[in-house]
């Protein structure tokens, strides 16, 4: 599966082209790649300010997203590497806080492409690669790393020295890869995906933690036992717990009283907890109470239970658009709607599983429309369930869909999300 990434920028739109024509490296796991293209940059990931670094299934976007903003609110200068992209590959590399501009970075992908023209990278490889280059060269105080797949041999796991890592929620996604067949490895499926992200553990630094299931605790903690990580984990090491409009959370350090974030859906709760405590189980860079404060009412997290702002596709419907796609992010949104009428307008990946979302959204439908996901191989009508309508867009779906006080969900893919905010003209910036 490619990213597709196009660019307005001819000089980008060159350099992504020959990322486009990059070969899937199928079946090769281990960082020596990576390793290999960074070296010939001059190994720029030894020279990154204090680095954040987030892996989990679920809401390690979102997670992310909170420390960038409460860093951002304390005054400090935050590069950001998170992905996929929405709109604009440039969204994958913010550098002190702006998105990249084109120029610098159709500069920057031929540079790390020409060094690594013999290498084989992938397109995540060539990504991280010339996302660490620019940050080792443009002065920071800070720097929020998110995982893209996994974290044992994700190509972000280069970093050797984070000031904080942090787990959000675990759930079973990407199993071809994940729960490849391997010696030495879990059996059990959450396990394995345990074992996986905690992979990003290091000697010495902290390891910051939700609470999980026995089988999924009990390997983080092997983990960081055998790696000498400082493991931090909710409900023995730190408590969180939402009331009303008040996050509370507690650790050695003292207790706190927090507004609950300013994104919507309860599990958010959980992620901005995760961002404060890797905040507080640190000591490379000081954050302040006030920073945490606003850095939770002012994070914004594109496509996840998003309301679209006024635009083309909201001129007859209440839209929300959210990304999620396996059975966490079903369980989030049925939550998030609990009791109420929904018309879901849904794209998903062949590779995903259409219950994952249709399931526990079962008794909210009214309705349910099937579209394509541009650029991608998707699932046809009948994968979700009887009745299921067909439309070739999300405009013709909302097009066939009543008008009145029902809302309607866009879901099922980050891909379709990136293309329902383009057409709405919502640019994450």
């Amino acid at each position: 599966m490619r990213d597709f990434a196009r660019s307005d920028s001819p000089a980008v739109q060159e350099q992504l082209d020959r990322l486009g024509r990059l070969s899937v490296p199928d079946g090769r796991l281990g960082l020596d790649t990576i390793r290999a293209l960074l070296e010939r940059l001059g190994n720029p990931h030894h020279r990154l300010p204090p680095v954040f670094h987030v892996a989990g299934t679920n809401g390690k976007g979102s997670t992310c997203a909170f420390l960038h903003a409460m860093l951002e609110a304390h005054g400090y200068k935050v590069h950001v590497t998170t992905s996929p992209h929405l709109v604009r590959y440039n969204e994958r590399i913010r550098v002190a806080g702006k998105l990249i501009e084109d120029e610098r970075l159709a500069e920057l992908l031929a540079q790390v492409l020409d060094a690594g023209e013999d290498l084989n990278p992938s397109f995540f490889e060539v990504t991280i690669a010339a996302a660490f280059t620019e940050f080792a060269r443009v002065p920071a105080d800070a720097c929020v790393v998110e995982v893209g797949l996994g974290g044992r041999f994700d190509a972000t796991n280069v970093i050797e020295k984070p000031a904080a890592c942090g787990i959000a929620a675990l759930g079973i996604d990407h199993e071809r890869f994940l729960l490849a067949p391997e010696a030495g490895t879990p059996e059990k499926p959450l396990a394995r995906i345990a074992f996986e992200k905690a992979g990003i553990a290091k000697s010495g630094r902290p390891l910051v933690t939700l609470h999980y299931s026995e089988e999924a605790a009990e390997e983080i903690e092997r983990i960081a036992s055998d790696c000498g990580a400082i493991l931090a984990m909710r409900g023995r090491d730190w408590t969180s717990d939402s009331l009303g409009n008040i996050l509370h959370y507690s650790d050695p350090s003292g207790e706190v009283h927090l507004p609950v974030p300013s994104l919507v859906g309860a599990h958010q709760a959980e992620n901005a907890a995760l961002a404060v405590a890797m905040l507080r189980h640190q000591s490379l860079v000081r954050i302040s109470e006030e920073a945490i404060v606003t850095g939770l009412r002012t994070a914004h997290w594109p496509a996840r239970l998003q309301r679209l702002h006024a635009g083309p596709l909201t001129e007859e419907h209440e839209v929300w658009l959210d990304g999620g796609h396996n059975p966490s992010a079903g369980d989030a949104l049925a939550q998030h709607f609990e009791g109420q009428r929904l018309h879901l307008v849904i794209g998903m990946l062949k590779g995903k599983d259409p219950a994952s979302i249709i399931r526990p959204l079962k008794a909210n439908l009214a309705s349910v429309t099937a579209v394509p996901v541009p650029n991608h191989d998707y699932h046809p009508p009948e994968a979700f369930g009887r009745g299921t309508q067909t439309a070739a867009s999300v405009p013709e779906a909302l097009a066939t869909i009543p008008v009145g006080r029902v809302p309607v969900l866009v879901a099922g893919s980050l891909y379709l999300a990136g293309e329902v905010l383009r057409l709405n003209g919502e640019f994450p910036d």
